[in-house]
């Protein structure tokens, strides 16, 4: 079996590792134990998120074990990594709510069973009780300001303003890799490259504490080819939980990326072999669109299984004008005209949303453009906005 560090390296995955060559021969001798952190500031994870599942996929089919670590003690401080702003503050009742979310929806990505079955801990498990003087002294005295300070992931806040409480979030990440070595011989934390500073305290917490080897790997981000990162809509994310992403929205957001982040993303987010990839991606033309529809089905199933995948192809291509069936949405209105239908089918968020797409000229309604804010809808109907969203009427 090849080295999963080859793995990783040839789809994209390595942006930045430690002690590279004792760990490519560690992952090429032995099963290791490794964590990714995932912080559970929401009820649902994301298309950020994937990328990480993905990777510790591609780790675990090596023979790794994954250690999946919610972080519901930090959370309750916020990672100050990539932002300009204090996080919201949660209760530990919202935390605990979105941990169990997780896990639900991380078990659809990662075994849990056999020699090397994933485990899901808790960082509230050790972080809540600690005692802050004993905290200090045994793992405080280890930090250096001077180095923290200079680490990439301050450096937009110290701009802004950076509270104490958040500058404590490097310590804390830091503790729980050592933890988790303690417990679970945990040696490999990965993670995305804007952790790298946290990543990278966390194993030399362990080398300088208990002298043994620990080491980081960072993951380029998924970001398009101007840099953006991916996962946004005019809706905001792009959530795998389809309560909040439809199938349906979750293959048209893959369907409809830029041509040039298709192979990346067929690289990064499937497990296609990548001499297919290479002949999808070959030629640059209208043949792209049929790479467009691999990557989005094979996301869409991965997420939501082949049954909803298959049904979201079969309603993508009746929206532009091909054999299958469209999206449909069960509407409740007293005003059966096209203003609050939009609204109540999800298309539009506020009337006044939906008056200035129709006064732009971007509602059409079966075959005709919506010139009138008036205009009636019947039931069957199928509304267009844009050319990405159509959905069929039913009224209720």
């Amino acid at each position: 079996m090849a080295n999963v560090m080859d793995v990783l390296r040839e789809r994209g995955f390595i942006k930045q590792t430690v002690y590279e060559e004792d760990l490519y021969k560690l992952l090429d001798t032995e099963s290791v134990p490794f964590y990714i952190g995932f912080d559970p500031t929401a009820d649902s994870l994301h298309v950020g998120h994937f990328m990480q599942l993905i990777a510790m996929k591609h780790m675990q089919q090596a023979g790794h074990r994954p250690i999946i670590l919610i972080g519901g003690g930090t959370a309750m401080i916020g990672d100050p990594s990539g932002k300009t702003d204090m996080r919201k503050m949660m209760t530990k009742e919202t935390i605990n709510y979105h941990v169990e979310c997780f896990k639900k929806q991380m078990s659809r990505f990662i075994s849990f069973e056999g020699e090397n079955g994933a485990i899901i801990v808790n960082n509230a498990d050790w972080l809540l009780n600690l005692n802050y003087v004993d905290f200090l002294r045994e793992i405080g005295v280890h930090f250096s300001v001077n180095e923290m300070l200079r680490a990439k992931c301050f450096e937009t806040r110290l701009e802004r303003g950076l509270s104490f409480l958040e500058f404590n979030y490097m310590l804390m990440q830091g503790y729980d890799f050592l933890v988790l070595y303690k417990k679970y011989g945990c040696k490999l934390e990965l993670g995305g490259d804007d952790q790298w500073s946290n990543i990278l305290a966390g194993a030399n917490l362990i080398r300088v504490k208990e002298k043994q080897p620990a080491y980081a790997m960072t993951f380029t981000l998924l970001t398009t080819s101007d840099g953006k990162k991916m996962g946004k809509t005019e809706k905001g994310a792009v959530w795998l939980d389809e309560n909040k992403t439809s199938p349906y929205e979750f293959y048209q957001y893959w369907r409809n990326i830029a041509d040039d982040d298709v192979e990346k993303c067929l690289k990064l987010l499937t497990f296609l072999p990548l001499d297919e990839i290479a002949s999808l991606t070959a030629y640059k033309d209208e043949r792209m669109n049929f790479a467009k529809e691999t990557l989005a089905f094979e996301l869409t199933k991965t997420v939501h299984g082949e049954e909803k995948a298959m049904a979201a192809r079969s309603q993508a291509k009746a929206a532009f004008g091909g054999s299958g069936e469209l999206p449909s949405a069960e509407v409740s209105v007293e005003n059966k005209t096209i203003i609050p239908v939009m609204v109540a089918a999800g298309l539009c968020s506020s009337n006044g949303e939906a008056r200035r797409l129709i006064q732009q000229g971007g509602v059409s309604l079966n075959d005709s453009k919506v010139t009138d804010i008036n205009t009636p809808v019947n039931d069957g109907d199928v509304i267009h906005k844009g050319k990405k969203q159509h959905i069929k009427v039913i009224f209720k």
